[in-house]
């Protein structure tokens, strides 16, 4: 698996954010993202459970790197989650992502967050628009805190 890119001060993924949840995202040969992940007190709602709205972040940078991986930038347009488990705090967690459908600037994808024992806890399905290439552009000249650490 490849290791991605994090940026500086994204909630989810920034390297800097004193505040974010600092996860790394992996890619796979199969095109797949995956991620691995911890929740600490910080992070939940109820006593022992993951926040809905944490959980929500994390399944949307999940599948939004699925498109990144494939050299593809989107933004979302549409998220849906479906919760079947609590998450629990402190329990180590495994994420996937993947692209499901590509059509013209729009993609679909689905995540999914698996408790220790590989019970389905979390779902979700999502659409996103690709951003316009001379958007990216523009946005080139500050991804130069896009890296692999």
């Amino acid at each position: 698996m490849e290791k991605q890119p994090s940026s500086k001060m994204c909630f989810v993924c920034g390297r800097e954010n004193p505040i974010g949840l600092h996860m790394h995202f992996f890619t796979d040969t199969d095109g797949c993202v995956y991620a691995d992940y911890i929740p600490r007190t910080e992070h939940q709602s109820y006593p022992g459970v993951m926040h809905g709205g944490l959980i929500t972040a994390m399944l949307d940078e999940l599948i939004g790197r699925t498109a990144i991986a494939s050299n593809l930038w989107c933004m979302t347009a549409k998220l849906e989650i479906r919760f079947r488990k609590p998450v629990p705090i402190g329990k180590p967690l495994k994420l996937k992502g993947e692209i499901t459908k590509k059509d013209g600037r729009l993609l679909q994808g689905r995540g999914e967050i698996r408790l220790p024992d590989g019970t389905l806890a979390v779902e979700a399905v999502g659409t996103f628009l690709r951003i316009p290439d001379d958007q990216i552009e523009q946005y080139k000249s500050a991804l130069e805190w896009w890296r692999v650490e």
